[in-house]
């Protein structure tokens, strides 16, 4: 059966479906069959972060409603032949996810895939319980900044509560993505430094993505970035290998002395 990873935010443009697009390739990439699931229902960004969009004919609605059968909608990548993609609707609103039906989606999705990726609408609305709520493991995505932290809290104590591991009395694995972070920035102690942020969500780090200009050209040109030898692609191969299990070292940042102090006091 395969693994579910949920990646989400506490507030939207943080870089989550690109997280999301470039993690499912990376995925692919080291040989695992692979599929990320658009969950941002009446939006849908992660077809154009893939190069998809013109693919599209069905989406998981359809799937859902009985419109299609899964097969019809899903849709192989056209670089990795282990990466498929299940498009969101861009026609219906969220509360028409229906969380029998979003479980036995995962569960018939779980039966031919390793990974399945739910790429998870930003905040605590109707799309995004479902998107956590069947996750084995969670991937919360953050900026290196005050306000991305404190809905980030937020969602990891939603998480921690609604999903159906905790029902069960279990937890899910959670980790921490740092997006768009500027080492100079973090150096002069302007920005929180990837200490300040894991001191405030008491979570383990999997990713450090720095700030690169590759991601808006990558997005534009429906080519993920992982497929360069760019920082970000670099940061995101190594997420992919701590996902598959590797140990690789973090690059890193020092923080202003007493700077943490300062943010912590916005989550008393």
């Amino acid at each position: 059966m395969g693994e579910v990873i949920t990646i989400t935010s506490g507030k939207g443009g943080v870089g989550k479906s690109t997280a999301t697009g470039n993690i499912a390739v990376g995925l692919a990439q080291n040989g695992k069959k692979v599929v990320a699931v658009d969950f941002d229902i009446g939006l849908r960004n992660l077809d154009m972060i893939l190069g998809l969009e013109n693919r599209i004919v069905y989406d998981v609605v359809d799937v859902m409603e009985g419109k299609c059968n899964l097969s019809q909608a899903l849709i192989n990548d056209k670089r990795t032949k282990g990466l498929y993609f299940l498009p969101a609707s861009q026609s219906k609103d969220k509360d028409i996810l229906n969380k029998e039906k979003v479980k036995i989606l995962i569960e018939d999705l779980k039966k031919d895939f390793d990974y399945i990726l739910l790429d998870s609408p930003a905040g605590i609305e109707s799309g995004f319980e479902h998107s956590i709520f069947w996750a084995d493991r969670a991937l919360v995505v953050v900026t290196p900044e005050v306000s991305s932290v404190r809905d980030s809290d937020r969602v990891i104590g939603i998480i921690d509560a609604k999903s159906d591991k905790a029902k069960n009395g279990l937890e899910v694995q959670k980790h921490i993505i740092i997006n768009r972070l500027k080492p100079e920035l973090v150096q002069k102690g302007e920005m929180l430094s990837n200490e300040d942020v894991l001191n405030i969500l008491a979570l383990p780090l999997i990713g450090l993505v720095p700030e690169d200009n590759k991601v808006v050209s990558a997005t534009n040109s429906g080519e993920p970035v992982i497929y360069t030898n760019s920082p970000s692609g670099e940061a995101y191969k190594r997420i992919v290998n701590r996902i598959l299990g590797d140990e690789v070292a973090f690059p890193e940042f020092k923080s202003r002395s007493g700077f943490i102090d300062t943010f912590k006091r916005l989550f008393q």
